[in-house]
């Protein structure tokens, strides 16, 4: 079952190009630290700036060395269908345990609309299927019932990837979703209220930074030792919230940078923090001992 603590990993850059000792260390940092599956080619990646053979080799490299250590979930929606079942078959093909699915942006599609689309996806693929739902970025959301009816009528729908940061909407498919279907949090400072209503982990932004502490509180929700999770989502609320100053995912790679372990470096439209906010997210880095 999709479960537990999952990064949302970042693309480090250096020179215009990928990164690839850099990615290495961020790989093994994660394996070193309990993080319990990886989502590559996600919105923190940066991965609409990445070009298709850049994408397939740092699939090719990142599966390679996560490969049978953690369940590895694969960034492959797009908004027009063709191309989203062609990069979810090559998904699974390179090895992904999960393809995420993103809900068409732009478009704004019906709920009906959607509804049939990830049914011809899921239709199409034989593979794991996660919705992602992210109505900041997409300018759409998916509705409970439209999510419900997909993970009844579509077995391969195996989750959702909630982050519209809609509890009553996430009690609503963990309430009438089938039991194997999983609810993952895209929140990071509503993990643990999504855990404490049945949802089963989280896709992170702030697992970059603090993958342990991540995984801990994810582990704490699942065993139900809601005292100890609380102790620790209070801990982190105010990194999360620094994880968001700016456009995610600038802040989150200033905090790396700043850790030592990647270059600050971006892609255009993306850019460096400014200097108030670095200062600011460097005093929180600095409080909670990360460099």
């Amino acid at each position: 079952m999709l479960q537990g603590s999952y990064v949302a990993l970042v693309t480090p850059f250096q020179n215009g190009e990928i990164d690839y000792n850099k990615l290495e260390g961020l790989l093994q940092f994660h394996l070193n630290n309990n993080t319990d599956g990886i989502l590559l080619l996600g919105t923190t990646a940066e991965a609409s700036a990445l070009a298709n053979d850049e994408k397939d080799r740092l699939l090719r490299f990142a599966i390679q060395r996560s490969k049978g250590k953690v369940p590895i979930m694969i960034g492959a929606g797009t908004n027009n269908i063709k191309q989203t079942i062609a990069t979810t078959h090559k998904a699974f093909s390179l090895g992904a345990d999960y393809a995420l699915v993103i809900t068409p942006y732009y478009i704004k599609p019906t709920q009906e609309g959607m509804y049939h689309y990830f049914k011809e996806i899921a239709s199409k693929t034989d593979g794991k299927i996660v919705i992602y739902n992210v109505p900041g970025r997409t300018g759409i959301n998916i509705s409970s019932s439209t999510t419900v009816r997909l993970a009844k009528e579509c077995k391969n729908i195996v989750g959702i990837k909630e982050a519209s940061a809609d509890l009553v909407q996430a009690t609503e498919i963990i309430r009438d979703a089938p039991k194997e279907f999983s609810v993952m949090s895209g929140e990071d400072a509503l993990i643990m209220p999504t855990m404490a209503i049945g949802a089963k982990g989280c896709v992170s932004v702030t697992a970059n930074i603090v993958p342990a502490k991540v995984h801990q509180l994810v582990d704490y929700c699942l065993k139900g030792e809601y005292s100890k999770a609380m102790h620790l989502h209070h801990d982190l609320l105010e990194l999360n919230r620094k994880m968001f100053i700016e456009t995610n995912p600038i802040p989150v790679k200033e905090a790396l940078a700043i850790m030592g372990m990647i270059e600050p470096e971006f892609r255009l439209p993306m850019y460096p923090l400014q200097s108030a906010n670095r200062d600011t997210l460097k005093e929180c880095l600095k409080r909670y001992e990360l460099f």
